[in-house]
C-alpha cells in the first residue's frame, strides 16, 4: 500500500506498507523518525506520544493509514536541528536533570508541549494529570515536574519579549 503522511510539516510518502501497520511502526521503521519509542505497544506508557492534528495520542494505537490527511507532530518536529536549537521544553528537561536513561523523554516532551499549549501556567496538579499517561522508571518525576515549571516560565518570558 502507498500513501502520504504529513509529518512535522513535511509530506512524506509511505511505500510498501501493510494496511495494519501502526503509526509508531511507520514513523520509526519506514520514515526513519526514531524519537517516538516502542515500549508497551498498548497505549499504557506514553513513550510513543505524538500530536495528531494537535491532539496528544499514543502512536502505537493509531493505524498509520488512518492518519492520512492529518498533521502529525513528533518530538523531532518540536525543536531545531541541533543541540543549540532545543526548544524551551527540551532545554528545561536538560537543565532540570529530568533526562536520565532518556527512553521516556520524547513522549514526555510531546505531552508537556500539549499541556503548555493548552494551559500556559499549569498548577502542579495539572502537570501531574497531563503527564499521568507517561511512565518513567528512572527519575521519580520530581525533576520532570521541575522541568515543566521551568519550561512554563521560559515560554512566558519568551511571550513577553515578543
Amino acid at each position: 500500500m502507498r500513501y502520504e503522511l504529513v509529518v512535522n510539516g513535511t509530506p512524506r510518502e509511505v511505500d510498501s506498507s501493510w494496511l495494519g501497520e501502526s503509526l509508531l511502526y511507520v514513523l520509526r521503521e519506514r520514515l526513519g523518525l526514531p524519537g517516538s519509542k516502542n515500549a508497551c505497544e498498548q497505549g499504557e506508557c506514553g513513550s510513543c506520544s505524538v500530536l495528531l492534528d494537535g491532539r496528544l495520542v499514543c502512536a502505537c494505537l493509531v493505524l498509520a493509514a488512518s492518519a492520512v490527511g492529518t498533521e502529525i507532530t513528533t518530538v523531532e518536529g518540536l525543536g531545531g536541528e541541533g543541540p543549540e536549537d532545543l526548544d524551551p521544553i527540551q532545554r528545561a528537561f536538560v537543565e532540570a536533570g529530568a533526562v536520565q536513561c532518556g527512553f521516556c523523554t520524547p513522549g514526555l516532551v510531546v505531552a508537556v508541549h500539549d499541556l503548555l499549549r493548552r494551559v500556559p501556567q499549569p498548577t502542579e496538579w495539572e502537570i501531574r494529570e497531563a503527564i499521568s499517561g507517561n511512565l518513567c522508571r528512572c527519575t521519580g518525576y520530581g525533576r520532570i515536574l521541575d522541568a515543566v515549571q521551568r519550561a512554563a516560565r521560559a515560554l512566558a518570558e519568551q511571550a513577553v519579549t515578543r
